[in-house]
């Protein structure tokens, strides 16, 4: 019962996964001349991965003052055009801190 139950949910994901990359090849067959829709298109996998990280980031430590932390020093660095190993591994010595600093004083 469980395996079958595990086979559905598997030819569910697949077939979300491959209509999701079928129906732009399905719809647009010619080269899309609206600047609005190729701008939407554009931004389509950039507002997905903020949907989808932004909460993780925000839920993702044990208290939200040090995931904001994190987020803080994140945003700056990237706004100083750092790389992405620069501004990662800012954001976890931020959260690191932040929560030290937290158990330190008896926040945590």
């Amino acid at each position: 019962m469980e395996f079958s139950r595990f086979l559905t949910c598997v030819a569910v994901m697949a077939g979300v996964t491959y209509l999701v990359r079928m129906l732009p090849l399905a719809i647009f067959r010619n080269k899309v001349h609206s600047q609005f829709i190729q701008s939407f298109l554009y931004y389509i996998p950039y507002a997905v991965l903020g949907a989808m990280t932004f909460p993780a980031i925000l839920y993702s430590t044990s208290a939200l003052p040090s995931a904001l932390a994190g987020l803080c020093v994140a945003v700056l660095l990237a706004l100083f055009e750092k790389g992405l190993l620069v501004v990662a591994l800012g954001a976890c010595a931020a959260v690191f801190i932040a929560e030290s600093l937290m158990r330190l004083l008896g926040l945590l």
